[in-house]
């Protein structure tokens, strides 16, 4: 068994007892059922993944940003020059990015991963890196089937060592010019969806950019015809060296049963490999927000998963799950803190 068998062998779906008890243990506290919405419906999950209810409170926490540049830069999907990685890498460790300001409000630490970048690891930097970014994707496959399962890996060994430092729940963050078309082709390739409806605007690129970006996904994809019923060899035909670390990550929180809140269509496209590899992996995934990529709803749908928050962001990092964090933590707050009728000596109608 290799070590990516083993490591899906692992993952496991909610625990249907905890799961019972937590919607019962919701129904009686000191409010009108359903009304905290989606908020209790996090706080079972979270009791189904920890197998106990009250679940804890998911902290500390981390966002892990993965960094991986892309050849496909190379066909003119975005005005933003390759080098911006590098320069953003920069201003991630120097604690100047959105992301940064996001998670230090919410008191989530922020790790940056060079798993492929082009220009050199910096200093600071978990450095990772399996190439120095992808192939352009339109002319061969991004990487190889030995690369892309190497990337999944280092993805497994920092949620590790993450959860082996003490953090209690992971956030997905990215970084690398050109991943919105590697997303969107794998969006395309998990959904079924057509590329054009697959494709987003990224950066906020003009329509002759926006048309090419799409053309470039269906050129990709009629090259490499890539098949999801086998994830890896699609994710090394059309996707990053981040969205692969990010499968890996994935994977290793939800075989040790520890919630990961999804950020955007980079995250949300990595997902659905992860889900075609463990299907039960979606137990752990809390979807941070629902990014306006379209590539993001698709893939949110496939997942079936309801985004915590709908703010009209879409700038990865790691920022829209950031946000996200607190609300998740406040989930399992509620079912642990809140009295109930019996408790606090209040009336339940329905008795």
């Amino acid at each position: 068994m290799s070590d990516l068998q083993h490591l899906i062998s692992e993952i496991r779906p909610l625990d249907v007892e905890a799961v019972a008890a937590a919607r019962e243990h919701q129904d009686r506290l000191t409010k009108p059922r359903g009304s905290l919405g989606l908020l209790e419906d996090l706080s079972v999950q979270l009791a189904g993944l920890a197998g106990q209810t009250p679940p804890p409170v998911p902290e500390p926490a981390a966002v892990a940003v993965f960094v991986g540049d892309h050849g496909v830069h190379a066909q003119g999907v975005t005005p933003w020059p390759q080098e911006v990685t590098g320069q953003m890498v920069a201003n991630f460790l120097a604690g100047g990015a959105v992301v940064n300001a996001i998670a230090g409000r919410a008191g989530a630490e922020v790790v940056v991963v060079d798993v492929g970048m082009a220009s050199p690891s910096p200093d600071g930097v978990r450095a990772r890196k399996v190439r120095a970014g992808t192939a352009d994707l339109t002319v061969e496959p991004a990487m190889t089937r030995a690369e892309a399962e190497q990337a999944i890996e280092v993805g497994a060994d920092i949620a590790r060592e993450l959860i082996a430092a003490g953090h209690r729940c992971l956030l997905t963050g990215d970084m690398g010019i050109a991943n919105t078309t590697a997303s969107a082709a794998l969006a395309a390739v998990f959904t079924g969806a057509a590329p054009a409806a697959a494709t987003g605007h990224g950066t906020g690129i003009d329509e002759e950019t926006y048309a090419r970006k799409v053309d470039v996904v269906a050129r990709a994809l009629r090259r490499h015809q890539p098949d999801p019923a086998d994830p890896v060899g699609a994710l090394a035909a059309v996707g990053g060296l981040e969205h692969a670390a990010i499968v890996g990550y994935l994977l290793t929180a939800a075989a040790h049963r520890i919630p990961v809140i999804l950020d955007g269509v980079i995250a949300g496209s990595a997902a659905l490999v992860a889900q075609a590899l463990a299907p039960d992996v979606v137990a752990a995934l809390i979807a941070g927000h629902e990014s306006v990529e379209p590539g993001a709803a698709l893939a949110l749908r496939t997942l079936g998963l309801t985004p915590v928050l709908r703010m009209d962001m879409r700038l990865g990092e790691g920022s829209g799950a950031a946000l996200a964090l607190p609300v998740v933590q406040t989930a399992a707050a509620v079912l642990a803190e809140v009295a109930t009728f019996d408790g606090a000596g209040v009336t339940d109608k329905h008795e």
